[in-house]
């Protein structure tokens, strides 16, 4: 089949704002976050043959994440939600069609760009939105399209990232062009798996002992310290949050948990610092000092996680020092492949990919890191609700290093009580894994019919 003849346009696009309140703080580098808004939208889509379907996805603003500033957290909060909002806008009349991933590339690498500098223009320095903040804010929108494109075509969204769908191959979004002619993203994507080894993160403000309570922990039934969280979830993998600009708590915090992990036999560690670190000898002599005094705390660290600050090409700094000792994985700085070519150009070995930074973006990092011999992670956003879904979902496509990061049972567990009804195991971490099973149909897979949630009014509707 012509895969012309599969083609969409998008025709509308509505948006919903559902706000979230943690039970606990999560601290992001200097940002303290007790809630956040979800993004949640619906794109409607028509096919070359007249027929229609839509297409839900959802991404939390993470303010404290995408955009790390001085400035007032409301300033930042209505700005993305305002940005969102134009966004949305945007899409309804974006005058391209093809794959969900080739309407997704066209937009950010054309009206995405061009709306951020519009939206900027009388903004600067920590008032201006960041990029990264630009595409958490498109995401949402994006997951939806390629939810409505597998709608359209009754298949999981994955088994559209092929030849029969797609217009054109990889070559067209990817430098060296020679080493993608003929290629599409299905030839990268591994054997999907149904159970995934699921990371538990231990925030940087998460008492890890008694004599660390203040009593005004929550009483709601869940766990507060973290063996109660490692026996009650069967933990296996903890992600450790660090500061990045005080070694000596950096690492007495790393030997404490590394410490509790080898009581409870948890083997694997990974280390957050929060983008902090600006000299790459502050991580080197943390590692090496462990290496020296707590050798099976060093050995269960799997992979060391984006020390460095977010602006990658305004920081290039060669870390092949630390990829020497532990595996170095991108985040916040693997805004996009380009991204992912100079980390790697720099000494990074991995790439932590997120929905949240788009799932086109993310299906085309992840083809250009694989193709590089790079290995992946799939990071969390403290993913609520629906944004659950497509998350765990490219990480059983990826072929990560180790599962796949899930904190949105820890900080709003019942924010996603109406989606466990339907999804139990995957809102919820047993023997340390979560089981996909019952993602099933075309799309992503929500059954969405027998999710039981009002939405609030949308904030921009269809057809206006």
């Amino acid at each position: 089949m012509d895969p012309s003849q599969n083609s969409v346009r998008v025709i509308d696009a509505s948006l919903y704002f559902l706000p979230v309140e943690m039970r606990v703080p999560l601290k992001f580098g200097s940002q303290v976050l007790t809630k956040v808004i979800c993004a949640r939208a619906c794109v409607k889509i028509e096919g070359s043959d007249g027929r229609i379907a839509t297409g839900w996805g959802e991404t939390p603003l993470n303010v404290g994440w995408v955009w790390p500033a001085a400035i007032d957290y409301d300033e930042r909060a209505t700005a993305l939600e305002d940005f969102t909002s134009e966004l949305t806008r945007a899409l309804k009349s974006f005058d391209v069609s093809g794959h969900a991933l080739e309407i997704g590339h066209a937009f950010i690498e054309t009206r995405l760009n061009e709306l951020q500098a519009s939206f900027n223009t009388e903004r600067s320095g920590d008032h201006a939105l960041p990029h990264l903040a630009a595409l958490v804010c498109f995401s949402t929108l994006d997951i939806a399209l390629h939810d409505a494109f597998g709608n359209l075509h009754d298949r999981p969204v994955y088994e559209t990232y092929t030849s029969e769908f797609l217009n054109q191959d990889l070559s067209h979004f990817l430098e060296p062009s020679e080493v993608f002619e003929g290629k599409y993203p299905a030839d990268f994507l591994a054997t999907p798996t149904e159970q995934l080894p699921v990371w538990h993160l231990v925030g940087g403000l998460d008492p890890i002992a008694e004599a660390e309570l203040t009593g005004a922990e929550p009483d709601d039934g869940y766990p507060v310290l973290l063996r109660d969280w490692i026996k009650r979830d069967g933990l296996n993998c903890l992600k450790i949050k660090l500061r990045g600009d005080n070694a000596s708590w950096d690492y007495e915090r790393l030997v404490a948990i590394g410490e509790i992990a080898l009581e409870m036999d948890v083997e694997w560690l990974t280390t957050d610092f929060n983008c902090a670190v600006t000299k790459v000898a502050y991580v080197n002599k943390i590692l090496d000092r462990l290496k020296d005094e707590h050798a099976r705390i060093y050995q269960s660290i799997l992979y060391v996680e984006q020390p460095f600050p977010y602006d990658i090409e305004a920081n290039q700094i060669d870390v092949h020092g630390v990829s020497a000792r532990k595996p170095l994985f991108m985040d916040e700085s693997a805004h996009d492949w380009k991204l992912v070519r100079l980390g790697r150009e720099l000494g990074w070995t991995g790439v932590a990919l997120k929905t949240c930074k788009t799932q086109s973006g993310a299906l085309l990092s992840l083809c250009w890191a694989k193709a590089h011999g790079m290995t992946l992670m799939v990071q969390d956003l403290t993913n609520p609700m629906l944004a659950q879904l497509p998350h765990v979902q490219l990480a059983a496509h990826a072929g990560t290093i180790m599962g796949v990061e899930c904190n949105g049972m820890q900080f709003y567990p019942d924010a996603s009580l109406p989606e466990q009804a339907v999804h139990p195991q995957i809102y919820q971490r047993r023997e340390g894994i979560l089981d996909l099973t019952t993602i099933k149909g075309s799309g992503f897979g929500y059954r969405l019919d027998e999710i039981v949630r009002d939405l609030p009014k949308a904030t921009v509707s269809f057809e206006n």
